[in-house]
């Protein structure tokens, strides 16, 4: 069985849950069938790259993803099948599987009608991402929902897909590296001191910073707070977190604002040292790294959206703070809302170590359990074996 995998995002160049989840995948995968990653950018030693001219990179974002995944699918001749990663790989595996004939896999990560603050990245773009992912979406052989929660939320996207093309296979954690490691020597290089909550992600809207910075405005607590966060969407969301976090160090010695991304083993002493991980995202399909912070033994308080509540089980492995949907609330009061919820759980955790403690050890076993990447490798190539035999059945009959 020979595999193409489709994705934007490679080592060492990973800004976010969907290049993680890949990443480990495919190494899981590799030791048991032969897998051909096809990537964007610039050329790794482990996967067939595609990078744009010079000239080209001017374009839209958009333009720029159709004219890659072009490139990408011409070279995919050859594989049993192919299985793309988020919206900008899934105009290369659709073309392959119309050109070629061959099965084609999406892993949903998110949906691109569920994040409209898109625009604001892609202006005219988000039009094409929209269409890109529903055709593709569309046509697919089969769908990998990382969660319960994902599989509803694509029927209710495009509610002409059958469910039974639509297969929920979890997120996964490599709990060998992501274990407890205690560093001192990486506070002391960043200069941390004291207790701390971690925040860890992108700068976009969906990650909900901006909530958590204007909770910990309100809740004020006795602890500090890390923000290991980057790579803003666009430029207003960007000027955004960096005025609320200015102004939080304007009272506070204890901010610490980290805009690079963290090498892996810093991370894993930051998830580690913290009292607890804060994930206060407005849309999450699953949240892997949730699952990350729950195998370094840290609790985690989170929003209770999308997948979060089957990773993060509340009162458990930490605490769900309820985020109101659209038909709840108006935009303002919504947030307010949140905001205010937010901060108040901030405070009970900050005042209560030995509940946080209780938390990190329930969430380490809970990862060990129920994520791991064995496992869900395993279900993923049972996945690739019915759908390659049910192709070659069918090119038997035509």
């Amino acid at each position: 069985m020979r595999v193409g995998v489709i994705t934007k995002e490679w080592p060492p160049h990973i800004y976010g849950g969907a290049g993680v989840h890949v990443q480990y995948l495919v190494e899981s995968l590799r030791s048991e069938i032969d897998v051909a990653v096809h990537c964007f950018g610039e050329a790794r030693t482990d996967a067939k790259n595609y990078e744009l001219s010079t000239e080209l990179s001017v374009l839209n974002p958009a333009f720029q993803t159709i004219m890659t995944d072009m490139d990408i699918a011409r070279n995919l001749n050859g594989v049993d099948l192919v299985h793309s990663h988020t919206w900008y790989a899934n105009l290369a595996g659709h073309l392959a599987k119309q050109m070629y004939g061959i099965p084609h896999v999406i892993t949903a990560h998110s949906l691109e009608p569920d994040r409209p603050w898109k625009a604001e990245q892609l202006g005219g773009g988000y039009q094409i991402s929209s269409w890109i992912e529903r055709i593709s979406y569309e046509s697919a052989d089969a769908i990998i929902a990382v969660s319960q929660g994902m599989k509803r939320d694509i029927l209710r996207a495009y509610p002409s897909l059958n469910p039974s093309k639509i297969f929920p296979i979890l997120n996964g954690i490599d709990t060998k590296k992501y274990t407890p490691m205690f560093n001192e020597n990486v506070l002391t290089e960043r200069g941390i001191s004291g207790r701390y909550a971690l925040f860890v992600g992108r700068i976009t809207r969906q990650k909900g910073l901006a909530h958590l910075l204007r909770a910990w405005k309100i809740a004020n607590p006795d602890i500090g707070l890390v923000i290991a966060a980057g790579s803003p969407d666009e430029p207003g969301i960007g000027q955004e977190i960096s005025a609320l976090i200015k102004e939080l160090q304007t009272n506070r010695s204890d901010i610490w604002w980290f805009e690079k991304m963290l090498p892996q083993p810093e991370l894993i002493a930051l998830l580690s040292h913290a009292d607890f991980f804060i994930c206060p995202s407005i849309y999450e399909p699953l949240g892997i790294v949730n699952l990350e912070a729950m195998a370094c033994e840290t609790a985690v308080l989170a929003s209770d959206v999308g997948g979060i509540p089957e990773v993060v089980i509340d009162h458990e492995t930490g605490e769900l703070v309820h985020y109101p949907s659209a038909l709840d609330r108006d935009a303002t009061s919504r947030d307010d809302e949140f905001e205010a919820a937010l901060a108040s759980k901030i405070r009970h955790f900050s005042q209560h170590p030995e509940v946080l403690e209780k938390y990190g050890k329930a969430g380490r076993k809970r990862a060990i359990a129920e994520f791991s990447w064995q496992t869900i490798a395993s279900q993923t190539i049972t996945l690739y074996s019915d759908l390659i035999s049910q192709s070659k059945r069918k090119n038997i009959r035509e």
